[in-house]
């Protein structure tokens, strides 16, 4: 039985994967920060026959204490984690910071990946195949860090902050073995391309039906989304760092993965983690 940590594991994809990982057998702990959803989680994984192998944790991942607290909290119920999907994120079309003054995409999308995958480190290196999934954008839409402003006081866009967000899960991969030289954790960087989910729901309007409009078109179900993924986490690449948009590996020449500025973010995101 392996344990897998899911982050947005109670809705859309996350809980894709974590019903998926249940149904054979594993255990899942499932975070995010509505109990109504986790609620309904915990009622799917016991109509499946999973209830005592899946545990809801509500958490609030756009906070430091938050992060921290669920840190300590995954630690006490699993010695060993075979696996950690980062799939926590919530589009903000309107600018809003956090009580640590970070501005809240950047926070939830970046920050707490960066909290959570350094932090279970330990408690990966104990399983056999141990992989972190970060479900970002590799491959996808433009963006940049913004660096002289990355809580984006100036010309905040929802799609801006999306976008940087997933540049910096970008760096975020690439910086993870340079912090952990020796480590066995494979990192992979993971783009899903369009899934219908209800990531949408928090546009506005005109916006929020033209993106369900092309992701029936175009976007996959979570049902078909979900192998690829559980097929990478069961058998990750050889290499420390990888990054796919659905199964096309990329490769890590690109200048989003430039190792120079992986190193610069780690820096900048070591300072603000540690105030």
């Amino acid at each position: 039985m392996r344990t897998y940590v899911i982050t947005g594991g109670t809705d859309g994809m996350g809980k894709g994967l974590g019903l998926h990982f249940l149904r054979r057998g594993d255990r899942v702990i499932a975070i995010a920060s509505g109990a109504t959803k986790g609620e309904a989680f915990g009622r799917a994984a016991a109509a499946i026959g999973a209830g005592e192998r899946a545990v809801f944790l509500r958490a609030d991942l756009s906070t430091l204490t938050g992060m921290r607290d669920t840190l300590a909290r995954v630690t006490a119920l699993a010695g060993t984690v075979d696996g950690l999907v980062l799939g926590a994120q919530r589009f903000r079309p309107r600018r809003e910071v956090t009580e640590d003054g970070t501005e809240f995409t950047f926070s939830l999308h970046y920050l707490s990946r960066f909290v959570l995958g350094h932090g279970l480190v330990d408690a990966l290196e104990r399983a056999d195949t141990p992989v972190i999934m970060n479900i970002c954008g590799p491959g996808g839409f433009p963006g940049r860090i913004h660096w002289d402003d990355l809580t984006l006081g100036e010309g905040y866009t929802g799609m801006r902050a999306a976008m940087q967000a997933s540049r910096a899960n970008d760096l975020l991969g690439v910086a993870f073995p340079h912090r952990h030289p020796n480590t066995r954790t494979r990192y992979v960087l993971y783009n899903p391309m369009m899934v219908r989910t209800a990531m949408a729901d928090p546009l506005p309007a005109p916006h929020r039906i033209l993106a369900k409009a092309a992701g029936f078109v175009v976007g996959r179900s979570v049902d078909q989304a979900v192998p690829p993924i559980a097929q990478l986490l069961d058998e990750p690449p050889a290499d420390q760092v990888t990054a796919f948009r659905r199964r096309t590996r990329l490769p890590l020449t690109r200048k989003d993965f430039d190792p120079d500025n992986a190193i610069r973010l780690d820096t900048l995101t070591t300072e603000l983690v540690q105030r």
